[in-house]
């Protein structure tokens, strides 16, 4: 469940991360009545969970009560690549010196919580991984030790963060790795980390993935789950217990991607992408899905327009091929999705029976991930 900005703030400020003051609105009533009990400069930000927010004219400044008016009426019912924004976060304006860039999120290679930290923040980390990969720093916490003040001195020596600040990067990174583990999370970042003119640090914004198997401890936070902007295929996907995702697809090589296990549907969205396609949405079944989750998933993930091509990764495990294979024919059977823009990778416990159940309705199935990426991608491209 990823949380809007002023969800993970709280969290944040609860944690004891120092955040801007702000307060969130959802009307325009609402934002006066906010920038009337605390006149100050401010910036009222679009809660949205979409990135490119700004680009889109979802953030903007105001100093009172009067000229709050026109950012809130523009930015409330702003679509922004196809999220409407219902609520804005107006908090008080931070007078940014540098900003840096702080996260923890899983390390799947080495089954760890792993620190991402950086002097360049303010940008995508994958865009200064490309640029100046040097400027990165990674470290894997052992969790059997936990996190100690000389990890985040070593991780901001090795980031360039500046010595001058050092002391509170330290305190803010061992609260952010108990943040981590409190609420269950797959990804907490903090970009920007700002250093004020003044020389303290503060979250400026706040990204927060949290694991939905997790929230059975935390009732507090699956409420929140009402607030979130989530898109309608991803409610309907909730109503049948599937686990879905929306992305940000885009062009013409647009593929959705169906696989059984959080791990394999990740290595089938990295695989589209090497093959020069983009995985527009994806929905992990899980491992013991039988027909009728399979034809569900079919439904949600095709109901998608952007999607030009399937491409269903199954490990057979639990999950029987044959089974795989019945589910996807009754999903397709009457339906508008054509066969031929369908790519299946079958293996696993009985994949022979699945595959013969699949030829036999005219559906190929490939041996390997890597070859049915590609003729994913080559179908989306057609």
């Amino acid at each position: 469940m990823r949380l809007l900005e002023y969800q993970g703030k709280e969290l944040f400020a609860k944690a004891g991360i120092p955040v801007p003051q702000g307060r969130v609105a959802a009307s325009v009533e609402e934002a006066v009545q906010i920038m009337r009990e605390h006149p100050a400069p401010s910036v009222v930000k679009a809660q949205v969970l979409v990135g490119g927010r700004g680009k889109a004219g979802g953030i903007k400044f105001c100093s009172d009560a009067e000229d709050v008016k026109g950012p809130a009426q523009a930015i409330l019912g702003m679509n922004i690549k196809g999220e409407i924004a219902k609520r804005i976060l107006i908090e008080q304006r931070v007078d940014i010196e540098k900003e840096l860039y702080l996260s923890i999120t899983v390390d799947r290679a080495s089954k760890k919580p792993i620190v991402i930290a950086s002097a360049m923040g303010g940008m995508d980390i994958e865009e200064v991984a490309a640029k100046e990969p040097s400027a990165i720093a990674k470290y894997c916490v052992n969790t059997a030790g936990g996190y100690w003040p000389f990890i985040g001195r070593r991780v901001a020596k090795e980031a360039d963060i500046p010595a001058a600040v050092t002391g509170q990067f330290v305190s803010i990174l061992g609260k952010l790795y108990a943040l981590f583990f409190d609420v269950g999370a797959m990804l907490l970042e903090i970009n920007p980390l700002a250093i004020t003119k003044d020389g303290k640090l503060i979250a400026s914004d706040a990204k927060v993935d949290l694991d939905d198997n997790g929230l059975i401890r935390r009732a507090d936070l699956e409420a929140w789950r009402t607030d979130l902007p989530d898109h309608e295929l991803e409610q309907r996907a909730r109503r049948t217990n599937l686990n879905y995702a929306y992305l940000e697809g885009k062009g013409n090589e647009n593929v959705g991607v169906i696989g059984n296990g959080a791990g394999l549907v990740m290595g089938t969205m990295d695989a589209v992408r090497a093959a020069g396609g983009e995985a527009t949405d994806f929905c992990d079944i899980g491992g013991g899905a039988k027909a009728d989750v399979v034809r569900n998933a079919v439904d949600i993930v095709t109901a998608d327009p952007r999607v030009k091509a399937l491409f269903i990764n199954i490990f057979g495990g639990i999950t029987r091929g044959d089974e795989v294979a019945r589910g996807l024919i009754a999903a397709l059977d009457g339906g508008t999705w054509k066969k031929d823009r369908l790519v299946v990778r079958l293996t696993g416990t009985n994949e022979r029976e699945g595959r013969a159940v699949l030829e036999a309705a005219g559906i190929v199935a490939v041996e390997t991930m890597n070859e049915g990426a590609a003729k994913a991608v080559a179908i989306a491209k057609s």
